[in-house]
């Protein structure tokens, strides 16, 4: 790991422990020329996943653009940040499980309309929006008159 300080690719752990989600390592490190101390954050990868657009051009697999994708849709939603961390390395591991190396970004939609879905509504409809391309008002009813059918009670008026 290369020394944020003076650039040294020496260094060396001297603590590493599980994050509180257990999807990450934490390491203290100290550089052996400097002897700056700093703090990775490291991710255990099962294996390198490679994403098939809907145009056919493959990329690979970045957790931080899924992330900033579901941060969007959540954006000024009062959603617990470890949920949403919990969110994204469940599908991260749900892609990585599936057993094949490439993956589709249908696939991702899918597993994060699901995971949004049990988070919150209003980021599901957000992300929906542009992951099934509305166009229209009408785009927006159709959907939430979907949404309504699938979760009884809600959409109705309160006696």
């Amino acid at each position: 790991m290369r020394c944020p300080y003076c650039g040294n690719d020496d260094t060396q752990v001297k603590d590493s422990r599980p994050t509180e989600d257990s999807g990450a390592i934490r390491r203290r490190r100290v550089c052996n020329a400097c002897g700056g101390r700093f703090t990775t954050f490291e991710r255990v990868q099962l294996r390198d996943l490679t994403v098939v657009k809907k145009t056919g051009r493959k990329v690979p697999f970045d957790r931080e653009k899924l992330a900033r994708s579901i941060n969007t849709a959540l954006r000024k939603r009062s959603v617990d940040p470890e949920r949403v961390e919990r969110m994204i390395s469940g599908i991260v591991r749900q892609l990585e499980s599936l057993g094949d190396v490439e993956i589709t970004s249908d696939q991702i939609g899918e597993y994060v309309m699901e995971g949004l879905k049990n988070l919150d509504d209003v980021a599901f409809v957000r992300f929906a929006s542009v992951y099934k391309n509305f166009s229209a008002a009408d785009d927006f009813r159709s959907f939430l008159q979907e949404l309504a059918q699938d979760k009884p009670g809600r959409g109705e008026a309160q006696e």
